[in-house]
């Protein structure tokens, strides 16, 4: 079996940045195709997976290669032709490595784009140069937004089938800039692409010879995110507290978990929430040795000067910079649940960072029509896919942020106390 030029792990370990984006669409919009002809660009394919796929494509009649097979795992998106699960492929170039995810584009799928969209560095929604925006284009346009992606790239797909019209550009990108200025969309890229052909992926296509920006993998190379990690408000949920078991470590207690947002740095002087206490952090440990300063999203063990209780669930943080300590939440949510919708009075497990308590709904403001953007404050409930803002009650308070401000101490999951299945993923607006 042939290896890829450059496989993910490898990249990893010269230490590269890591960019996750989504793709998103309406159907045959060429999403699969896309992530096909990347990977295969960029030589992260097996021999045997082309092989299989050259063969499938030549028993379809298929003119060309058919690389949406690379992506399109499931049975039932080949037969139907469409993109059904989250599906993540990874791979990496000489500067970057890559997480993608391949989120449907089906309506009836928004819950698997919200979960393939909620981690993502940057967003690439396809547009099909014949058919112009969609109602999905907008919905997918407006779902990226809500989920704060910073980076947002629209690709005019199948190019080729307009004769590579100049005009037909033109037009798409005027209306999509136009509609993405109602959504205070953040850094935004329209590139003009044919993802069967290979044209302006890789690098810049002479068919194209009025466009003046970069290719599509040019551009996800070298764009900017390292500024988009929150560096300022220090968060650092505890997730286990470690004390050897050893007879010759008896003095050792350290604070392990992920790094939210901010910068930690030894002698820097901290706050653990909910209790109040103050302290200095002494040092920062990981696997490798300790460091001198830790960042999001590293995996650390914090030690303090002091012995303070601190428990799976807390915070630490700033003394003057610190999260609402809150019960009372407004959020917006998409409803996942396929067999009871959100009404006022349900009740279910909230999960926060590392903390877990119970909520109930207490009461539902309105479902937002994503592809009008009307409010309907007359709704009561929020059935399968739908999305709307609600107000909540916990019973413990939790440690958060605006979304908007810190996306994972903004976040967070319900869960049904029956079925331990996650139902719902919400974003908060407000925390009292």
């Amino acid at each position: 079996m042939s290896q890829a030029v450059l496989e993910p792990e490898a990249a990893a370990g010269r230490g590269m940045d890591l960019l996750r984006f989504a793709t998103a669409g309406s159907v045959d919009d060429g999403k699969s195709t896309l992530i096909g002809r990347l990977l295969y660009d960029t030589k992260t394919i097996f021999e045997d997976q082309l092989e299989a796929v050259e063969s499938a494509s030549a028993s379809r009649g298929d003119e060309y290669t058919n690389l949406a097979l690379l992506t399109d795992g499931l049975r039932a998106e080949r037969e139907q032709g469409i993109t059904i699960d989250v599906a993540y492929r990874y791979f990496a170039t000489p500067r970057r490595k890559f997480i993608i995810a391949d989120t449907p584009g089906h309506i009836q799928y928004t819950r698997n784009m919200v979960t393939g969209a909620s981690t993502a560095d940057l967003a690439l929604i396809l547009v099909d140069a014949r058919k112009g925006l969609v109602e999905q284009s907008r919905r997918h346009a407006f779902l990226t937004t809500l989920l704060r992606v910073p980076h947002l790239v629209l690709c005019v797909n199948k190019m080729d089938l307009v004769d590579w019209d100049k005009e037909v550009y033109d037009r798409i990108a005027d209306e999509f800039t136009s509609f993405a200025a109602k959504l205070d969309a953040p850094d935004l890229t329209i590139i003009p692409i044919s993802a069967l052909n290979g044209d302006n992926i890789a690098s810049r296509s002479d068919k194209s010879p009025w466009y003046e920006g970069p290719s599509l993998l040019h551009h996800l190379e070298h764009v900017h995110i390292a500024s988009d990690r929150n560096l300022v408000d220090v968060r650092f949920p505890v997730q286990y507290v470690i004390r050897p078991q050893s007879t010759t470590v008896t003095d050792y207690r350290g604070y392990a978990g992920q790094v939210a947002s901010g910068i930690l740095k030894p002698g820097d002087e901290v706050l653990a929430l909910p209790s109040g206490l103050t302290s200095k952090i002494a040092s920062i440990d990981t696997a490798d040795g300790p460091v001198e300063e830790a960042f999001p999203p590293m995996s650390v063990t914090v030690r303090l000067t002091d012995e303070i209780d601190i428990s799976r669930g807390d915070m630490i943080c700033r003394p003057n910079n610190a999260p609402a300590v809150a019960q009372d939440i407004e959020a917006m949510i998409c409803w996942m649940d396929e067999s009871a919708p959100l009404r006022v009075g349900g009740k279910y497990t909230i999960k926060h960072t590392t903390r877990t308590a119970r909520t109930v709904v207490r009461g539902v403001q309105y479902r937002l029509d994503v592809n009008t953007l009307h409010r309907d404050e007359s709704a009561g409930e929020l059935a399968l896919n739908e999305i709307g803002r609600i107000k909540l009650r916990t019973t413990v308070p939790l440690l958060a942020d605006e979304y908007r401000r810190n996306r994972t101490t903004g976040g967070f999951i319900l869960i049904d106390e029956g079925t331990n299945r996650t139902v719902g993923a919400g974003m908060i607006i407000e925390a009292r």
